[in-house]
Formats: structure tokens, C-alpha cells, sequence
């Protein structure tokens, strides 16, 4: 079984769709992003509207506030954050029951698998952890990195890098210690890797940027729209930004970084996953409660499917044994099953 490479995704059906956009600063079209001294800082999720449309496939209570999942093909669990108090969530992907809680030091909003199996890597923003959670059992180590610790991934060869969104900082963990720390962003926040390659959002600057996460180096700066959040790497080594503010999705290749792609998609778009097996992107519109999936198995995205979700659909991830897809309401603390 093929692996997704992100934080989740999903969608065994195949087709064409697009969601991306994408921009470096050699090719980039001059409107794409404000000059940095008007920029208005971070973006955010939109404030979702109340339901109009019933929200397809099953809805079951979970917690309050979920954000942040990732699904584990290995073990067929489905990782959440949740608060009241901060705990890890694992669910049974199959029925939507809560199986195991682990309690966290902090608040997490970001989740991603070390490799399929777990551990889970767990950002545990408030308390400037980054917690790893052993699948099944729920056993957790903990390793302190810099301020606000707001995304962690696991690069070729095993290190782990952790965007610390308030201290500007990334941290390099290598067994369980921090071995270096990268002093180059202004405030880092989605994290993918491609091999040994990380591709970091730094949502103040706008910009993707790469690292050679081994050698401790900086490759390339990009531009990346009015307001990036959240990336993802797919099966074509490409990174796929969710432009939040700037209504779409960039598509960008990672050697060398260079924006291939802009994608329009109204809404908000905020949360993304990816299905490494059917090669689709899945991305939240949070202004408008929906989420899409878009085939990234051509040269240019294509969408394939769309579906009313519950209100406030921060967050998403998916299955690429099943395709099934999951969405987080952070406003009624629900959870909803979907089957394309």
C-alpha cells in the first residue's frame, strides 16, 4: 500500500484536480503578494457561515475544538487534538470511536506522521514541546524546542523539523534533542519534506523556503501569494501551498523551487491533505463549508470532488487504503466520515 506523504488526504478515486498555486521569486507575477511593509500578517481560517446543506457522509461527536489530524494506514487510527483539557484523540478510522486519549502538555493544531506506524508528531504549541506518540499504545516522549512550536516533520534519514512559529525559528531534532536551530524566518508555520528536502511557509514573509534539513543549509526562497498557511508535498515531489488569503492553491517544484501553478479556489482554503495513493489533494474552504479534492496526477490540478462539510472545517486528513475522508468542526467539536 502506497503511503500518504503529509499530514492527510484523500481519495481512492482518481481523476483531475486542481487547487494549487505557486510562486518563486523568479517567476512570479507582481500582484501576487503586498510589498512586506503593508502586509497584514498571518491569515486565518474565514469564519465559517451556518450550514445550508447537510454535511455528506456520517457526523459523530468527538471533542472540543478539534484541530489537527493525520490518519495512520499502518494501524487504522486516526490522530486529533483536542482541548478542555489538551489530549490526543485516537480514533478507530473504521467506526469513528475514540479508542485511546493521551493527555498533552500543550495545544496542538498541526499533526504529522514520523513515517507510517507513528510515531505521532505533535507540536504542542503552549508549552514549547514537541511531543512524539507511539501508535497504538499511546506512549509519549518529549523533547523541548523553541517558542510556539506550531508544525514538526520527519525528513529522510530521521531528523525532525519543527517550524516554532513565535520565535522564528526552526529547530532540527535528531534522537530526541535539538542539535541545531535555524535562525532564518520571521514566523515559520506549514512544514512538508521531500526526501531530505524541508519546504517551509513562513506566514508573516508569504514565502515557501527550502532547507537541506541534514546539512543545516537554506536552498531557495520563494514568493507564495497574499497569505499562505499550510502546505503538503505529493507524489511528483512538488509542494502544494494553500494560499488562504489569496483564494487558492500554489503548485510548486521542489529542485529547483519554482511556482508551476496557481489555482484558484474561493472559500478560504485552509486545511489540506493528501492521498499519496489515488493522488489527490484534499483542501478545506472555510468560508464556505466545503471541502475538495483535486487530482495531482497531471500536469495541471484538476478538481474531481466536492462536499458539504460541517461548519468550521479547519482541519482534514484521509485514508489512501480506503480513500475516506475526515473533517474537524472546530466549532461543534464534531467529526465527519466521508466516502467518496
Amino acid at each position: 500500500m502506497r503511503t500518504p506523504q503529509v499530514t492527510t488526504d484523500g481519495m481512492r478515486r482518481a481523476g483531475t484536480a486542481v487547487l494549487l498555486l505557486a510562486l518563486s521569486l523568479t517567476a512570479c507575477s507582481p500582484g501576487d503578494a503586498p510589498p512586506a511593509d503593508d502586509r497584514p500578517g498571518a491569515a486565518e481560517p474565514g469564519d465559517s457561515p451556518p450550514l445550508t446543506t447537510e454535511p455528506a457522509g456520517t457526523v459523530v461527536d468527538l471533542g472540543p475544538q478539534p484541530e489537527g489530524m493525520v490518519f495512520d494506514p499502518v494501524t487504522g487510527l486516526l490522530a486529533i487534538t483536542v482541548r478542555d483539557p489538551d489530549r490526543l484523540l485516537l480514533v478507530d478510522g473504521a467506526t469513528g470511536t475514540t479508542v485511546r486519549e493521551v493527555p498533552l502538555p500543550g495545544h496542538a493544531r498541526h499533526l504529522q506522521l514520523a513515517e507510517p506506524g507513528g510515531p505521532v508528531l505533535v507540536p504542542a504549541e503552549d508549552s514549547n514541546t514537541l511531543v512524539e506518540v507511539a501508535l497504538p499504545g499511546g506512549s509519549t516522549t518529549e523533547t523541548e524546542v523553541g517558542e510556539y512550536p506550531h508544525d514538526a516533520v520527519q525528513v529522510a534519514g530521521g531528523q525532525r523539523l519543527v517550524a516554532d512559529e513565535r520565535g522564528g525559528t526552526l529547530s532540527v531534532v535528531t534522537d530526541g534533542e535539538v542539535t541545531r536551530t535555524i535562525d532564518s524566518q520571521t514566523q515559520p508555520g506549514g512544514l512538508a519534506a521531500v526526501g531530505a528536502l524541508a519546504g517551509v511557509v513562513d506566514v508573516a514573509d508569504f514565502t515557501l523556503t527550502t532547507y537541506d534539513v541534514p546539512a543545516g543549509e537554506q536552498e531557495t526562497v520563494a514568493e507564495a501569494g497574499a497569505g499562505p498557511t499550510h502546505v503538503v508535498a505529493d507524489a511528483r515531489q512538488r509542494f502544494l501551498v494553500a494560499d488562504t488569503r489569496g483564494d487558492a492553491v500554489l503548485v510548486f517544484d521542489s529542485t529547483p523551487l519554482a511556482r508551476t501553478e496557481t489555482y484558484d479556489l474561493p472559500g478560504t482554503p485552509y486545511g489540506v491533505a493528501y492521498d499519496g495513493t489515488a493522488q489527490v489533494l484534499w483542501v478545506t474552504l472555510t468560508a464556505a463549508n466545503e471541502v475538495v479534492g483535486l487530482s495531482t496526477a497531471g500536469d495541471r490540478l484538476t478538481e474531481i470532488a466536492r462536499f458539504p462539510t460541517v461548519r468550521q472545517p479547519n482541519t482534514v486528513a484521509v485514508d489512501p487504503g480506503s480513500g475516506r475522508v475526515f473533517v474537524g468542526s472546530r466549532t461543534t467539536g464534531a467529526l465527519q466520515l466521508i466516502d467518496p
